[in-house]
């Protein structure tokens, strides 16, 4: 009995071709692990300053190679070599070319099998693959880069948050300064107001009794008081006059402010003020009145005795008439105080 027959096509045979080259590629990469292995091995035995001269006598390779073959071996190769499939560390390693897996040497291991799976490295020439990886080294660049970027720009915008903030304390703290300033100030206006209110009224207080003084002057003159007691009264109210004009001119003068601060009034003037205070107090118009009048009664009662002793000397008998007349003022007046 016959076998079937086989019929060959152009599909079948593109498939055979690319399973040998399948093939081929992976015992290319095997048997390059497996030579940088040896090439490992033997670096051990060879003497310091041999291995290159080494190198070119027994394998005729050149450093550079053996260094690619030997790394190939290190980042490729698997722990254990028992079976053929087990001889690169994954599936997607295994697929790699000798020239393919010394190109992906420039990428880190862990980064190296995620960088297959994400292209087409099967597919792929060795220059389309140094090309991606090129581009994949270009991109990390700039990533490396715009990290450093956004990182500076954090640093950045932190510290602008943090002088903005600052800013924000400092001017918040001023707000609250020129409100405290300002309720100062205005504390302070207000008492200089009240002052010259105050210093105002006092004008018009001691001018008013000034004028009663000068009538109480008037009437003891009429009255006939001594000179004496006059010209006391009279200086008296040049006095009050006099510190009533420095008054005046203390008060035309303006108190400057500055913020929270308040130019105080002379001490000299306080004193003058002081002492016009108790002038004042002193000079009552009604205890002033009270002085001019007990004055002249005293007086009068003086020459009222002196009186009555002449008419004892000329008329007894009146003399005692008069005498007992000025007995009971003396006693209505007792009472009525």
């Amino acid at each position: 009995m016959e076998a079937p027959a086989i019929y060959r096509t152009p599909e079948l045979i593109a498939a055979e071709i690319n399973n040998i080259k399948r093939q081929t590629r992976t015992m290319l990469l095997y048997n390059s692990i497996e030579i940088g292995r040896r090439l490992y091995e033997a670096k051990n035995y060879i003497p310091h300053g041999e291995w290159g001269k080494w190198l070119q006598e027994s394998v005729e390779y050149s450093q550079s190679t053996a260094n690619n073959l030997m790394r190939i071996f290190e980042e490729y190769g698997a722990d254990q070599l028992s079976l053929f499939d087990n001889n690169a560390k994954s599936q997607a390693l295994g697929i790699l070319s000798y020239t393919q897996a010394v190109a992906l040497l420039g990428i880190p291991q862990e980064e190296r099998e995620q960088f297959i799976e994400d292209h087409d490295v099967d597919n792929m020439s060795s220059r389309e693959l140094q090309a991606a990886i090129k581009e994949r080294d270009k991109a990390l660049k700039e990533k490396q880069k715009l990290e450093k970027t956004v990182a500076n720009i954090g640093d950045t915008v932190t510290q602008i948050s943090k002088e903005r903030d600052k800013l924000r304390d400092e001017a918040s703290q001023l707000r609250s300064d020129m409100r405290v300033t300002n309720d100062v100030l205005k504390e302070k206006q207000d008492t200089v107001k009240t002052l010259g209110d105050v210093l105002k009224a006092e004008r018009e207080q001691s001018k008013a009794e000034m004028e009663k003084l000068s009538k109480l002057l008037d009437e003891a003159r009429k009255n006939g008081s001594s000179d004496e007691k006059v010209k006391q009264l009279e200086e008296e109210l040049k006095v009050a006059q006099r510190q009533i004009d420095v008054l005046n001119d203390e008060l035309k003068k303006p108190v400057e402010l500055e913020p929270a601060v308040v130019e105080k009034i002379p001490e000299e003037v306080e004193k003058e003020l002081e002492e016009l205070r108790k002038k004042a107090a002193q000079q009552n118009p009604a205890a002033i009145k009270f002085k001019v009048i007990f004055d002249g009664l005293v007086k009068n009662f003086q020459e009222l005795l002196a009186t009555l002793a002449e008419i004892g000397k000329a008329d007894p008998e009146a003399h005692e008439k008069y005498k007992n007349a000025v007995a009971v003022l003396i006693g209505k007046m007792g009472e009525r105080l």
